[in-house]
């Protein structure tokens, strides 16, 4: 689709969410929960019947929560709402995560001591709505952290509006515990706040907790900017020890990534850094690398959604060769183009832990991606996760990806959406899952210009698979007859078939501007959910 046409505005409702939109979502928290990953290995896996009954409650509470936003404002779009539904669920399965399995008794969950020692060690003030904090109440919330024999050593104090008065309390309760934190959560802690006051507040934060030992320090959500980030400026310089630090949606732009490098004076422990949805262009990505250059343990880098163009992803390709132990790469949503996207095919063969890589929305072109995909199969025996959706990939690099497929029996999830394999493209990946991949649950080859052939060929590879949970063919070109076959193939298991709506029987490339308008509303809720993952990171 054209671009102008893509960001043109259109007036549509994203909320509320239908039903199956909202079972969907459960589905894939059900499938975060239960799936391996950093924190997992420190706080326990969940199993399926646990995650499942977390993630409902997790829907429920965020879709209240988002309902409520979205009946003060009417008339407006709905987006808002869509964006705090994911973000509470997000934040919320962050929660489950780090309080991990419950001992169960006769099949149910009991509260042990043991539980309690670690609910004990961790100070948790996010829950509930997101709301301003002033002294009485500050003084109250906090009074635990004051308690003689305090053993709290991790705080997260997100989703509440610090004002003034509120930081001079936490000041005086988190000056006694300096000594015993590691990790600290300070996302969306200023919302709403005047810059004046917030980046006071922000000092007071940095000072009292100038000297702590961190291992994770978590500080999204915030608009940092240069400004803010300097205003952390003792607290970061003090940290020598980290090994997960967040700067998400923070406003990080050239002169903050700059300062970024500038203050943190050691990342020779760090394995998390991730620095999504920010202005950091290519100046920014440069100063980006001089981190990830010095930070030989990192597992899980992610630098998606930050406007980095071609310079500045050569220069983060480059500074990656060091990072030997990456599990998880996330550059979704960038500029790069084939030139970086070659930069990173050279990095990558020396990457032979890669369990997740996510490289759609990069503009990686058909040279790109045949260079990414042979350097892939030469290093990710254990690929798990491989996101390449929207990079103008046609057939031509399709044998590339299949033998990368073809040559990795791991793989759950895949995300080949929005480029223009076709039938040709689709057979050769059908009949690369066709052996194996017994763990496959997951296949997005939407919008691909995919006919019949090419529909059924994906059908009835992945339907047999054990652990299958969702085909996404939609947007395509299949034919009134191509859709009831695929449907007989889902038969016996028709919620493993993702919705046909936006199929074009007819197999028009050019789209009428009410079509359009029509799709824009999936398209725009589900880019804010499909992606959802566990912030502690998703």
């Amino acid at each position: 689709m054209d671009t102008a046409v893509r960001n043109r505005t259109i007036s549509i409702k994203l909320w509320p969410p239908s039903q199956s939109t909202r079972l969907m979502l459960v589905e894939r928290m059900t499938k975060n929960l239960t799936t391996p990953s950093i924190l997992s290995r420190k706080y326990g896996l969940l199993d399926i019947a646990e995650a499942a009954e977390d993630a409902k409650k997790i829907e429920t509470v965020a879709y209240e929560a988002a309902n409520q936003h979205f009946e003060k404002e009417p008339d407006g779009d709905g987006s808002s709402a869509v964006q705090l539904y994911a973000k509470e669920s997000s934040k919320l399965m962050l929660e489950v995560i780090k309080r991990g399995p419950q001992p169960k008794e006769n099949g149910k969950a009991i509260e042990s001591e043991e539980v309690a020692v670690s609910h004990n060690t961790f100070f948790d003030i996010s829950g509930g709505r997101r709301a301003f904090i002033e002294h009485e109440e500050a003084t109250e919330l906090l009074k635990p952290l004051g308690e003689p024999g305090s053993k709290f050593t991790k705080i997260c104090f997100s989703n509440r509006s610090f004002g003034l008065d509120a930081a001079r309390v936490a000041e005086e309760f988190l000056s006694s515990l300096k000594d015993q934190l590691k990790e600290v959560d300070l996302s969306d802690f200023v919302a709403g706040r005047p810059e004046t006051e917030a980046l006071e507040v922000m000092t007071i934060f940095s000072s009292v907790l100038d000297g702590c030992d961190l291992r994770f320090l978590n500080l999204s959500d915030n608009a940092l900017g240069e400004k803010g980030v300097r205003a952390f400026g003792s607290l970061l310089k003090s940290q020598r020890n980290l090994e997960e630090l967040y700067l998400m949606n923070d406003g990080i732009s050239e002169e903050a990534a700059q300062a970024v490098r500038e203050l943190i004076p050691s990342t020779e422990k760090l394995r998390v850094l991730q620095f999504h949805n920010n202005m950091t262009g290519d100046e920014g990505a440069i100063a980006i690398s001089q981190l990830v250059k010095n930070s030989p343990l990192l597992e899980d880098f992610r630098c998606s959604s930050t406007r980095v163009g071609s310079e500045g992803g050569v220069a983060l390709a480059e500074a990656l060769e060091i990072c030997t132990h990456l599990k998880k790469l996330d550059l979704r949503d960038n500029m790069f183009g084939v030139e970086a996207g070659l930069a990173l095919s050279k990095t990558l063969p020396g990457f032979g832990n890669l369990i997740e890589v996510y490289l759609s929305y990069l503009n990686l072109e058909d040279e790109g991606v045949i260079a990414l995909a042979e350097a892939l199969k030469k290093s990710a025996n254990s690929l798990q996760v491989l996101e390449m959706a929207g990079n103008d990939i046609t057939v031509k690099a399709a044998p590339a990806l299949a033998s990368l497929i073809a040559g990795g029996d791991s793989i759950t999830k895949l995300n080949l959406s929005e480029n223009e394999l076709k039938d040709d493209g689709a057979i050769l990946i059908a009949q690369a899952l066709e052996q194996g991949h017994s763990q496959l649950k997951e296949v997005d080859l939407s919008t691909n210009a995919i006919r019949r052939v090419g529909a059924r060929a994906l059908a009835q590879t992945v339907v047999a698979k054990p652990e299958f949970q969702l085909l996404n063919i939609d947007g395509n070109f299949i034919s009134d007859e191509g859709v009831d076959e695929v449907k007989v193939v889902f038969k016996s298991s028709p919620a493993k078939l993702g919705p046909l709506d936006d199929n074009d029987p007819e197999g028009e490339d050019n789209n009428e501007e009410d079509e359009d308008a029509a799709s824009d509303e999936d398209d725009e809720l589900g880019s804010k959910l499909q992606g959802l993952e566990i912030k502690h990171d998703d």
